[in-house]
């Protein structure tokens, strides 16, 4: 592959300035990849990681949803609280629960925006602010611990942390999907619906499925926010949406639809994650990250444009 191929693909400016940030990072907190912090490190990112992964089947369908991080904090709460019956409480009850809870909320959405036509900013706008109010209603206040399955899962599997293994249910989830014509099907309805139309594939309910998926990653991202937190706040949830669309948009997928991928939207939380990491540690006040992650998501859109603009002008010129 030439440089210029590779300098081509917009998800080389994420992978190259995440290698730059956990340079800076090592050199800035030479603990930062002490064995015995990594663990910590992954706890810390695996929420990030998991909403970016949820926001990015709905993006690549050419919709959006903005309901991720409300969604991910109910599950935190559910996880975390008493608020289910003690018949649905457990180390396989609440999962479950939980997953089918985040996979109807997405599934709802999908319905609303493929079935009613509205548009998908406004659809799950609607469903950010009526989930944001009922994690309110639920959890007025910080609730904390974490039941012990949940620690438990924290720990990991033998040498596994379980931050890993939980992001790595959706990867798997993926490569199944890669395995049957679905995924091309959810390229093609994001790239060009009219024309997927045309060919007389259901374009409704590959959007529904995109936005079930969606809901389901999130659910996964709010299990692991309990279990890493050990604790459940109905305020932290929606603060992951803007950053997880920052980290879609930066790790290269477009937000068009029908371009990238859950790989893109990783690299994209990756850069966003050291960037957090390195503020703190040179002691910067937090009041600086919406800042930041404004300006990651604007100058992001700019990069990936002009990228699909010079791309579109070489195969034309072909």
């Amino acid at each position: 592959m030439s440089w210029a191929t590779a300098l081509s693909r917009p998800w080389t400016l994420a992978a190259g300035l995440a290698a730059v940030l956990i340079v800076v990072n090592i050199l800035v907190q030479p603990q930062f990849a002490a064995p015995q912090y990594i663990s910590g490190n992954l706890d810390l990112f695996a929420p990030l990681a998991l909403a970016a992964l949820a926001s990015t089947p709905s993006i690549l369908a050419g919709g959006i949803d903005v309901s991720i991080g409300p969604l991910l904090g109910l599950v935190n709460i559910l996880v975390v609280s008493s608020v289910l019956p003690p018949e649905l409480q457990g180390p396989l009850m609440t999962p479950v629960v939980c997953l089918a809870v985040g996979a109807g909320v997405g599934i709802i959405n999908g319905l609303i925006v493929a079935m009613v036509r509205i548009q998908p900013v406004v659809a799950t706008i609607g469903t950010y602010l009526i989930l944001a109010g009922i994690d309110i209603k639920l959890l007025p206040t910080p609730a904390g611990p974490a039941p012990d399955w949940a620690v438990q899962l924290q720990a990991g599997i033998g040498p596994i942390p379980g931050s890993l293994l939980l992001m790595a249910a959706p990867v798997v989830v993926l490569a199944a999907l890669r395995a049957i014509p679905y995924h091309k099907a959810l390229l093609a309805v994001g790239g060009d619906e009219p024309a997927a139309f045309s060919t007389g594939m259901n374009t409704a309910l590959v959007k529904v499925i995109a936005y079930g998926l969606g809901g389901l990653f999130a659910a996964v991202a709010g299990i692991a926010l309990s279990s890493g937190l050990s604790a459940a706040d109905a305020m932290l949830g929606p603060q992951y949406t803007v950053v997880a669309i920052a980290a879609v948009a930066l790790g290269g997928t477009s937000l068009a639809g029908g371009k990238g991928g859950l790989t893109e939207a990783f690299l994209g939380a990756l850069v966003i994650f050291l960037i957090e990491s390195l503020l703190a540690a040179l002691g910067l006040t937090s009041l600086w990250l919406p800042l930041i992650y404004g300006s990651i998501l604007v100058v992001s859109l700019i990069i990936g444009s002009r990228l699909t603009a010079g791309a579109g002008m070489r195969r034309g010129g072909a």
